[in-house]
């Protein structure tokens, strides 16, 4: 993949998750972050941010990760973002279901603030590989 990795989008229901998640993608890892704490303005927001991939948090209470992928891959506006599961069923089952479901990669709740940039930007690097 020719792309740098520069802005990620993060969809989560939890205000201190999104926080933390901000701050240490852009203090740590140096990136542009775009943070939503509903579907509803992520769906209407994702299209002009325009994230290089989002950070989707799987359990929601409007609409979970696997709906909100759906929804994302049949909006033609959005199907081109990669998706990077966050859960804290990152077992590997479960793993291979959400890849299954189009995800780039799986990260476990709770992240490690300090490793998160390194994490998503080897989930990045890794998808960008084998997408060719």
């Amino acid at each position: 993949m020719s792309q740098n990795l520069r802005h990620i989008a993060c969809l989560d229901d939890e205000a201190d998750i999104l926080m933390i998640a901000q701050l240490a993608l852009e203090t740590i890892g140096g990136y542009q972050v775009s943070v939503f704490n509903c579907v509803n303005s992520a769906l209407d927001g994702l299209a002009a941010c325009a994230p290089d991939v989002l950070l989707l948090d799987y359990m929601m209470p409007d609409m979970n990760g696997p709906a909100v992928l759906k929804a994302i891959q049949s909006d033609a506006a959005l199907a081109h973002i990669p998706v990077i599961f966050m859960t804290a069923n990152a077992f590997p089952p479960d793993e291979a279901h959400f890849l299954g479901l189009g995800a780039i990669g799986v990260i476990a709740k709770p992240f490690d603030p300090l490793t998160l940039p390194d994490e998503v930007c080897r989930i990045w690097t890794d998808w960008g590989s084998r997408a060719g």
